[in-house]
């Protein structure tokens, strides 16, 4: 049997992890490792898990490298460790007690369509039941998986995702430099083979249900930035870079709207920073 690893990243919310890790560990299928990557937490998240959750393996990294560093940190050391699938979410995550059951299924019968599968996604809800607009999948209409009860996708997120080792070996890491936001982007645009299976649930809790256009500006630098990055980066097919541009745009000019004059600071950064050659 294919064994899974669950990676689980998280820096200062040690309530919400606590929820995370409580719904992960009551799976019908439950993963065969759990690996909690913490981004240097100081709200005493390291002994809350050392008291409560002892079985769970946990990998203290010595400063916040954001999302896109934890999920590189993590998947790389579950990779390193031998197992077939790892099951990647964030620490706002709650899973419902059929959702790793759902994912392997979905890959199973795609594997036996002779599908050939490196990620399966999770359909994510906010906490009143509303499809999270954050979370989102792309479908890829040219898919053929009507035998399953998948859908065929060009972009899903890090929110519950269940990624083949086989992904790893052939298309690396995500981009750790991304820090926060297009790391699941350009990471699935880069391996491809991905589907979204809606059988799988998990409520993502967020504060607010919001979109990258509702953030606080600070945060805004790294959608401008690494959207930009994204643009410029030959792995992805010049009709997905034309599309992404359009999305941003379309993003930026409803951010600004929303903003106002305080907008343009982290905006123009980004965009500044983002003409510079991507690090990798």
């Amino acid at each position: 049997m294919d064994r899974v690893c669950a990676v689980i990243v998280t820096y200062n919310r040690k309530e919400l992890l606590r929820e995370c890790l409580t719904a992960v560990l009551s799976q019908t299928r439950p993963p065969d490792h759990v690996l909690v990557v913490d981004n240097a937490s100081t709200d005493g998240t390291r002994e809350m898990l050392k008291e409560e959750f002892p079985q769970v393996e946990v990998l203290a990294l010595p400063e916040n490298q954001g999302g896109a560093g934890g999920f590189h940190e993590g998947m790389k050391k579950a990779y390193e460790d031998g197992y077939d699938w790892i099951w990647v979410m964030d620490d706002d995550t709650v899973p419902t007690s059929t959702a790793l059951e759902e994912l392997l299924k979905a890959q199973k019968c795609l594997e036996e369509k002779n599908l050939p599968c490196y990620a399966v996604g999770s359909k994510v809800l906010w906490k009143d039941g509303r499809i999270h607009p954050m979370n989102i999948p792309w479908i890829n209409p040219f898919a053929n998986v009507a035998a399953c009860v998948v859908k065929g996708v060009t972009l899903t997120s890090f929110v519950s995702v269940l990624i083949n080792r086989r992904a790893i070996a052939q298309r690396g890491l995500p981009r750790k430099e991304l820090f926060i936001w297009n790391d699941d982007w350009e990471y699935f645009l880069r391996i491809r083979k991905v589907y979204f299976t809606p059988k799988s649930i998990v409520v993502h809790k967020t504060k607010a249900f919001y979109t990258p256009a509702d953030s606080s500006n600070g945060r805004y630098y790294y959608q401008a930035r690494n959207r930009l990055w994204l643009l410029r980066t030959k792995e992805i097919p010049i009709l997905w870079r034309i599309i992404l541009m359009l999305h941003f745009l379309g993003e930026a000019t409803i951010f600004v709207i929303k903003h106002g004059r305080s907008a343009w600071k982290p905006l123009l950064k980004g965009l500044r920073d983002g003409l510079r050659p991507p690090p990798w």
